[in-house]
């Protein structure tokens, strides 16, 4: 049997989460025996994302000037970034236009970015003929992930389940360096949410004594200019510290590095409460089982609000989840409500079980494709 090869497209807008996505995918593909073809912008990220790379995927860097091999069977652009004009001309489009005895038009999907609003069931799979440029002839499908049976589906690997069964957390804390004194621990993953501050401030005055797990980035220049502001207590003033090493009251931080996916995974797992942002930390936050918190990608016009309510309706998450997630994300600015753990990891599980049930985003890819080519 032929596994058709496949052209993935990927633009990194600012974060990594688009490559985030296209790397899983495509590390998904080739376990189920599928040759990859990784086209993206800006590789450097995957020196620490996926050290290691995988068999079976192939990174190529793509720029205005980039001299596209033959063409794939299946061409997927993620969020909207647009194959290469030249990748398609260089494909011999109006070859297929007749499909001559053989010859099989490619497959091309647009991956589009993860939502729980309603116009996804809609709009899933539906086609989108090609009217201009060298694709002229062609049709695109739009793929929709999403969080219902008639939607894409979440990424999942197949061994994810047994990996992690097998997760020891103890031995990956101390494989880190982390000390473990009995405390909980909070993964964070953020841009800068609004309701941060607020957050910190809470869990210093907990009664029961917390280890922020900080990420690289983004999160650790927020947890740092919060440690900074401060300055005038008493906690900073004899601790004389590093702001990452420094504990304020009940709250102390352990910055991380740079995490390749797969120890990403495992910090979610080693956690008690997850705080991830975009999609695809929220996706593996899902599949850790853990009690989470998401801040969503803010948008200037505000559709995020709508976007964050129907995740949460989608999840169940109970009330006082949704108020935290609204205050957390600067939506609404009344008092950030205490954590609520056992009711969270209670919603968190049952969110988990309903979603496991369901076929994953590359299973039903491969299904649409082989569909697609009469397979």
């Amino acid at each position: 049997m032929h596994h058709p090869v496949w052209d993935i497209f990927c633009r990194v807008i600012d974060n990594h989460g688009d490559l985030g996505v296209c790397w899983r995918l495509s590390v998904d593909l080739a376990s189920r025996g599928q040759r990859v073809r990784l086209w993206v912008d800006k590789p450097a990220a995957l020196a620490w994302m996926a050290p290691h790379g995988c068999a079976g995927v192939e990174v190529f860097a793509w720029n205005d000037d980039t001299a596209f091999a033959p063409p794939g069977d299946v061409w997927v652009e993620a969020f909207g970034c647009e194959i290469a004009p030249s990748f398609i001309a260089a494909s011999a489009v109006s070859t297929w236009a007749s499909e001559p005895k053989g010859l099989k038009t490619p497959v091309w999907i647009n991956l589009e970015y993860l939502s729980a609003e309603k116009h996804v069931e809609r709009l899933h799979t539906l086609p989108s003929p090609v009217l201009a440029g060298p694709g002229a002839g062609l049709t695109k499908h739009f793929f929709y992930p999403g969080f219902t049976e008639r939607t894409g589906g979440l990424l999942r690997e197949a061994d994810l389940l047994a990996r992690q069964q097998a997760f020891d957390r103890a031995a990956w804390l101390a494989q880190h360096g982390i000390p473990w004194r009995g405390e909980r621990f909070i993964s964070l993953f953020c841009y800068e949410p609004p309701g941060l501050a607020a957050l910190l401030t809470q869990l210093a005055h907990a009664p029961q004594p917390t280890c922020l797990l900080v990420t690289d980035g983004r999160a650790a220049q927020a947890v740092r200019a919060w440690v900074a502001a401060q300055a005038d207590s008493d906690f900073y003033k004899q601790n004389g510290r590093q702001p990452m090493q420094i504990v304020l009251k009940q709250l102390s931080f352990f910055h991380l590095p740079l995490l390749p996916q797969t120890e990403f995974d495992h910090l979610l797992w080693a956690c008690d409460l997850n705080l991830v942002r975009g999609e695809d930390s929220l996706v593996r936050a899902i599949w850790a089982g853990q009690p989470f918190a998401w801040q969503i990608y803010p948008q200037h016009d505000n559709a995020h609000h709508d976007k964050l309510q129907a995740f949460l309706d989608s999840v169940q998450a109970p009330a006082d989840l949704q108020d935290f997630h609204r205050v957390y994300n600067g939506i609404t600015h009344h008092a950030l409500p205490p954590l609520n753990l056992p009711a969270w990891h209670k919603a968190a599980q049952a969110a988990r079980a309903r979603l496991l049930a369901q076929t994953d985003l590359c299973s039903q890819l491969l299904a649409f494709v082989a569909q697609r080519r009469g397979e």
